[in-house]
């Protein structure tokens, strides 16, 4: 079938497998052309298919030579529908994977239930036999409890009063404002269900239970915690409430792991364009921004170059895991230059839907939007007809 973009309310629901097969070895290009990491073997990725997640994985198979196991939970293709791109991701990844020598499989699985941890727990066994890195990039809307069976859902919204500030609608160009009313405290702890801490630890849980974590491993979730500009709707709202909770649970797993020799920690990325993002008030402005004045200054980074330096020289350098005063690893620290967020603040405050293409890197958001689920790539053929399995 001929596939096209479908977006609704600033969601595509659609993805092309052409696309999304040249993103990945564009991603795997990049990595090669990087000096070696130095780093172990045996990684096991929960939420890999996606964003940060699978760029760790890429830079870690083809950057490392480091095998992977992905767990993740993504839509399957019919006749009719495409998959996620999630999906695709995975299947693109094991493959190119094996055709390199390095060990790769990814499970289509819930990571949130114990079943799944069990039997990841076996295959682990099967294919590794230990664990050295475990890293955690879950990015759900949604999380039942293993034990309870309580549904909870998560919402991004201020805490305490109405949120209201620029925005961008960026599939038409047009800058207005958003408002959001603010969470209520039920809404506020069942964001935390989802998105702080409690998963992560059930899955450190059931792998030193399950005897498969390595003498030394280490563990890391990552995390945001941006600027001024975006910090009401975000780090002082219910996404910052649980992201703060995810710290808060890195300290206690530290705790744990050191007796082994290991640690966990928390790696504060960059602003990026995701499937997430893209629909938060405020931040695909600033995103916009951000990309402008970073790219003049050469400093952008995408997921591939974010994850790789991170691998690289803030986790398996000379120096091994660089932290911060709050044991964070701060890869959003070329975003957080004084630099940068000055000319943001000084352009935040001067855009509008006139000067939006002047100002920003709106068009190089709405690209990596659109990238994101296959389209907009060169050289591929949206005109054909390809067959929704890849």
């Amino acid at each position: 079938m001929i596939l096209e973009p479908k977006i609704i309310g600033g969601v595509c629901l659609t993805a092309h497998p052409g696309g999304l097969k040249k993103a990945l070895e564009e991603q795997i290009a990049y990595v090669k052309k990087q000096p070696p990491i130095t780093m172990p073997k045996r990684v096991l990725v929960i939420g890999g298919s996606t964003g940060y997640g699978l760029a760790t994985r890429i830079a870690a198979a083809f950057g490392g030579g480091a095998g992977t196991l992905n767990v993740s939970f993504e839509r399957e293709p019919s006749e009719r529908k495409p998959a996620s791109p999630g999906w695709y991701n995975n299947k693109y990844f094991d493959e190119a994977a094996k055709a390199a020598g390095i060990r790769a499989e990814s499970m289509n699985a819930d990571a949130f239930s114990h079943q799944t941890r069990a039997a990841v727990v076996q295959r682990i066994k099967e294919l590794f036999g230990e664990i050295d890195l475990v890293v955690y990039s879950i990015a759900s809307p949604v999380r039942t409890d293993p034990d309870s069976g309580t549904a909870y859902k998560s919402v991004l919204k201020p805490l305490g009063k109405t949120y209201t500030a620029k925005s961008v609608d960026f599939l038409k160009g047009t800058v207005g404002e958003a408002s959001i009313e603010p969470a209520s405290d039920d809404e506020k702890n069942q964001t935390i269900k989802v998105m702080g801490g409690d998963d992560w630890t059930l899955w450190v849980d059931a792998l030193l239970k399950g005897g498969v974590l390595a003498k030394g491993a280490k563990t890391m979730a990552y995390s945001y915690i941006g600027p001024e500009v975006t910090y009401a709707v975000y780090r002082a709202g219910t996404i910052g409430a649980a992201k703060e909770h995810l710290e808060k649970t890195s300290k206690t797993l530290n705790d744990t792991l050191s007796a082994h020799g290991g640690e966990a920690f928390v790696s504060v990325n960059k602003a990026l364009v995701t499937r997430a993002s893209s629909v938060i008030p405020v931040v695909p402005l600033y995103i916009s921004l951000l990309f402008k004045i970073m790219k003049a200054k050469g400093i952008h980074e995408g997921c591939i170059e974010q994850m790789y330096r991170l691998l690289a020289s803030k986790v398996y350098g000379k120096q091994g895991t660089i932290r911060d005063s709050e044991g964070l690893v701060r890869m959003d620290d070329w975003e957080m230059r004084e630099d940068v967020q000055k000319e943001i603040q000084s352009n935040w405050d001067s855009v509008t839907t006139d000067n939006l293409e002047q100002l920003t890197d709106i068009a190089g958001f709405r690209n990596d939007f659109m990238k994101l689920h296959g389209f907009g790539w060169q050289g591929i053929d949206y005109k054909a007809d390809v067959s929704t399995f890849g």
